[in-house]
């Protein structure tokens, strides 16, 4: 795959020595020959650009900041794929021997790079320095095939540099944009990112191996020949066993991350979705983890939701809309007043509804809500659904039950856009309850969403409670299969439009577990006293969260 970052790609080689310059001996035409050549810079460019997105994808799940891994994984690469074009000159003297085991390799080492990632961050708790490592291998091997491969098509039949710059890129471009779009419409959602990242190394060796052995093969030497089929073989067994046992690594990964209680473990079209407990008993003792990261403890759930609910409920509360929350604990909360006439659940994952209505232990943590007929459940992104007419001035109450701020893709919901969008949807008197994530672990997180609620226009009441961390990433400390995770604090921002609302309970809430009117203000006079001043606010053009 040519280097798509820099102007012109990478340049061709110079016209190597000895016998490599004498036309190939081909068993078709030449005009065949070429085109299978291009051909095979076709597939070659799909692969790799596969190979590159699912180090991307891969490294953001486990890692998290996608920003920061792409950045890795793209900065590594293209100086890898100088380095290997400039190597490649070692192997022209023999292009077909260099390109077939430049291929073998590739594919063996890209086919197995997502299995690696995922046993490093299970078994290590750390894939940073295997997702740099496999960047730089893989980056070095797709930097060898244009000078190899520009070599061979020059083998067929001399060309001006120029024109055989412009086939190579042609077909090299047209093969990224496949494999770009075969990787999220068909790799990922079919077969997930082990299993298609060993396919695409299958493909791989296949088309590299069949090039060379076939087309070139009276170029090799017998020993060559069979150096370079016995290599080829053995990289389709190693990925065929790969893909064969890829169920049991996968399980085994899992418990190694989550424990031994792994009981429903799914991928959906938008994440992937792990819940851990015993199927039956309390369900105190679930967790719920939202790609690798704790979304739900079962044995403190109720701090949180009762802390994020109760204080925007203290005044009118007839019509409630809850953005994220899908796991309906917050929706839970919500559907204890009696007075409440709607409940309107946005959620982005149908998969986390579904999860919700159907776990036996989940719903009866979240109390069956979605059998409410008060509750209505939008599939939707918050963000888009808030731009609608609909939202515009119906709500008494905003509950906002989204992803942590330091998870990369979350930031436009925490943006200075997403909140305007939300003062639009509140009534007379409404008030926007929001989680801004932990107060003490991150505060200038915690305090960026609270100046960019202020730039929307919302008048603010900060406050915390304590509890378990969400949004923690699972990792070695998990790996004993304990449910324990550290201890840590909750932050929250109460806003409205009209005045700075007033942390209270509602004198007709229901009992509460964990939370009062003095606990609330106590709460409140504690995170004042951090306050961070000066913060700019975070927008979609600028983000200022760091993560």
């Amino acid at each position: 795959m040519i280097d798509r970052s820099a102007p012109g790609g990478v340049l061709p080689a110079a016209e190597p020595r000895g016998r490599a310059t004498a036309p190939a001996a081909l068993p078709v035409r030449p005009r065949t020959g070429r085109l299978l050549v291009l051909a095979t810079v076709f597939v070659c460019a799909a692969c790799g650009l596969v190979y590159e997105l699912e180090l991307l994808a891969l490294g953001s799940y486990l890692i998290g900041d996608s920003v920061t891994q792409a950045s890795v994984v793209l900065s590594v690469m293209v100086f890898a794929m100088g380095v290997g074009s400039l190597l490649a000159k070692r192997l022209r003297e023999r292009p077909a021997f260099g390109f077939g085991a430049v291929e073998a390799l590739l594919a063996l080492v890209g086919g197995l790079s997502a299995i690696a990632l995922y046993a490093s961050f299970a078994w290590f708790g750390e894939s940073r320095p295997a997702l740099v490592g496999f960047s730089l291998a893989i980056g070095i091997l797709i930097g060898a095939e244009i000078p190899l491969l520009m070599t061979l098509i020059q083998r067929i039949r001399r060309q001006d540099a120029g024109g055989a710059v412009a086939d190579l890129f042609a077909a090299d471009y047209v093969g990224a944009l496949v494999g770009g779009l075969a990787f999220p419409f068909l790799l990922l959602p079919l077969l997930g990112q082990l299993t298609g990242a060993m396919l695409t190394g299958t493909v791989n060796a296949v088309a590299g191996g069949a090039l060379v052995l076939w087309l070139f093969r009276r170029d090799l030497s017998r020993r060559g020949r069979w150096l370079l089929l016995a290599a080829n073989i053995g990289v389709l067994l190693v990925l065929a066993a790969a893909t064969v046992l890829a169920g049991d690594f996968e399980r085994m990964a899992r418990r190694a991350v989550y424990g031994d209680e792994v009981r429903v473990a799914l991928q959906t079209g938008v994440q992937e979705l792990v819940v851990t407990g015993p199927p039956t008993g309390s369900p105190r003792s679930l967790d719920l983890y939202l790609d690798g990261r704790l979304r739900v403890s079962g044995y403190d759930e109720y701090r949180y939701h009762e802390s994020l609910v109760h204080p925007a409920m203290a005044g009118p509360h007839a019509r409630v809309l809850v953005l994220g929350g899908g796991d309906g604990l917050a929706a839970r909360e919500v559907a204890r007043y009696p007075d409440v006439a709607s409940v309107t659940v946005v959620e982005l994952d149908p998969g986390v509804v579904r999860l919700a209505r159907t776990d036996p232990m989940l719903s009866q943590l979240n109390g069956h809500v979605y059998a409410d007929p008060r509750v209505a459940v939008v599939t939707s992104d918050a963000f888009q659904w808030l731009r609608g007419p609909g939202a515009s001035g119906r709500y008494d109450v905003i509950v906002s039950d989204l992803p942590d701020p330091g998870i990369t893709p979350s930031t436009k919901l925490y943006s200075q856009e997403f909140y305007g969008l939300a003062a639009r949807a509140l009534g007379p008197g409404g008030r926007l309850a929001v989680s801004a994530g932990p107060l003490v672990s991150r505060p200038r997180t915690y305090w960026t969403v609270e100046a960019t609620l202020r730039a929307a226009g919302l008048r603010t009441a900060p406050y915390s409670a304590g509890g378990r961390l969400t949004g923690f990433a699972a990792g070695p400390d998990r790996a004993q299969g304990g449910s324990v995770a550290p201890p840590q604090d909750w932050g929250f921002v109460l806003s409205a439009r009209e005045a700075v609302p007033e942390l209270r309970v509602d004198g007709d809430a229901p009992v509460l577990r964990s939370l009062s009117t003095r606990a609330l203000q106590d709460a409140a006079r504690d995170t004042e006293r951090v306050r961070m001043r000066g913060l700019p606010p975070s927008t979609l053009p600028h983000p200022r969260y760091s993560f």
